[in-house]
């Protein structure tokens, strides 16, 4: 009796054990530990879009490129050193990922707020959606727990973020490579309403593409010059009409073929997702709510909790 007594305290103290490592993120995780926390987050963003409205739109996209590379670890913000390879070199994000500066601002403040509690992780998590919300578009609750990672990836970053000459079986399949439907790769597609693009991202449709409106081309290529090299930089908005306001104009403009780059267009081609691109063109409110979950669900995939990671206090370096 002994024995099985002792069995069944040793189950326990597994069960305990696994049930921390594998904690749920909950929307009420830092309540106690950092009350603070939301207001301080939205604050420094809110200061950020207005010096920069573009800025809402790349820190949308830290978080998405965060995520898609291992889950939503923080390992994007890790700095490279003479001995630690990160994220920031790779392919997708070389010259091209942004806003890091914004992240350490409001570490920073959040640090003053609550020493040593709240993760990278999840600053970046709450500021992504407050981006959203400050720019016309909805809000929700975040749901944290997330922990730092202490590693990173360049060969991840290369492989798994998919970039904008993907067809639209390859953007696919890379979202449900990390478990988001079709319907979730459209959704936040549409984060595309903000922020720019570079023209060497865009330079082969504007000028090679037939499914482009002409007028739209010819105004693209006035700042993106043809050749290789020349005005690579020059930048234009993803959404000609409203580039700072978080709508659906996005899905309007594929509509009339003036999705920016490649990848935009390839929703809406004659292929399976262009009955929700048109869903959304005509039903903003649905838009935002399938966007809400979609990002909700992106900012699930697989988040170091419990035990494992740490809290970095400083975002671009593991502690």
């Amino acid at each position: 009796m002994a024995s099985l007594f002792k069995l069944v305290v040793t189950l326990l103290a597994l069960l305990v054990v696994i049930g921390n490592t594998n904690a749920q993120l909950s929307t009420n995780f830092y309540t106690k530990s950092c009350p603070r926390l939301f207001s301080t987050v939205k604050s420094s963003m809110q200061s950020a879009i207005s010096k920069e409205a573009r800025m809402g739109a790349s820190i949308v996209r830290l978080f998405f490129h965060d995520c898609f590379v291992n889950g939503c670890d923080g390992s994007l913000l890790l700095d490279d050193t003479s001995s630690f390879t990160g994220e920031k070199n790779a392919a997708p994000n070389r010259n091209s990922a942004r806003g890091f500066d914004v992240i350490d601002n409001i570490k920073s403040a959040v640090e003053k707020a609550c020493p040593g509690v709240v993760s990278c992780a999840d600053v970046l998590a709450i500021a992504a959606r407050d981006s959203v919300e400050i720019l016309g578009g909805p809000t929700w609750n975040v749901k944290l727990g997330r922990r730092d990672a202490r590693t990173a990836s360049q060969a991840a970053a290369n492989n798994s973020i998919p970039p904008p000459t993907s067809n639209l079986n390859r953007l696919i399949s890379s979202f449900s490579s990390v478990g988001l439907s079709t319907k979730d790769l459209v959704a936040l597609s549409g984060a595309h309403t903000i922020g720019q693009s570079r023209c060497v991202q865009f330079r082969p449709r504007i000028y090679n593409e037939t499914n482009i409106d002409p007028s739209f081309a010819q105004t693209r290529q006035r700042n993106c010059p043809r050749a290789t090299g020349s005005g690579d930089n020059n930048l234009a908005p993803l959404d000609l009409q409203t580039p700072t306001s978080f709508d659906n104009h996005y899905f309007k403009n594929l509509i009339t073929k003036k999705g920016l780059l490649h990848s935009d267009q390839q929703l809406f081609n004659g292929g399976s997702t262009d009955s929700i691109v048109r869903t959304y063109s005509d039903n903003p409110n649905t838009f935002s709510s399938d966007f809400v979950s979609a990002m909700i669900k992106m900012g699930d995939i697989s988040p170091l909790t419990g035990s494992n990671g740490e809290i970095r206090k400083n975002c671009r370096r593991r502690n």
